[in-house]
This record gives C-alpha cells, sequence and structure tokens, in this order.
C-alpha cells in the first residue's frame, strides 16, 4: 500500500492549464482499482493518493505520467506502507 503526496511546486499557478488531464489521469488511476482514496491535502496544500495492487516501479511510473507532476506543478513523494493491523473492512490490503 502506498501513499502519494503531491505538494504544489513553483508552477502551481499554471494548474487550471492542466486541470482537465490531471482529473482524467486520476479517472484512470480509479479505473484501474490502484487508487484508492484521492483528495486534497489542507488547507491548499496539494493532493494525497491511497494505493494499493501494483509494485512501486510501477506505480512510481504511474505518478511521473501525471500532467501536475511532468509540468512542475506538484511534486510527488510516494511513500510505502506495509499494512500490519487493520479494520476487518481493510483486510485486503494485507494480501
Amino acid at each position: 500500500m502506498y501513499v502519494v503526496l503531491l505538494k504544489f511546486a513553483e508552477n502551481k499557478s499554471k494548474a487550471s492549464d492542466f486541470m482537465h488531464d490531471h482529473n482524467a489521469w486520476i479517472k484512470r488511476g480509479l479505473d484501474d482499482g490502484v487508487f484508492l482514496v484521492v483528495g486534497s491535502l489542507q488547507p491548499n496544500l496539494g493532493g494525497a493518493i491511497v494505493a494499493h495492487g501494483e509494485s512501486l516501479a510501477d506505480l512510481q511510473a504511474r505518478v511521473d505520467a501525471d500532467p501536475f507532476v511532468a509540468h512542475g506543478i506538484v511534486q510527488a513523494e510516494v511513500l510505502e506502507i506495509k499494512p500490519g493491523k487493520v479494520d476487518p473492512r481493510l483486510e485486503f490490503l494485507l494480501a
């Protein structure tokens, strides 16, 4: 399981230019079943994603393909989490 932090960077002001493509990238991640949760970092710091079911290398390639990352709107950090205990509803994360 991974947490991807997408923190605004020097080109933050150009976010609106790439918002459509960034949202399409998010939709692909959700449709592929890799992104479990997508949301905003508050207050207006960027975004965060909880991802699962993909290798670190594949996830990093996916993150690098985000138009916000490619155009320097956000800086991405991928954190790997090895779940030890989970709520029963999230047992699939232990696999």
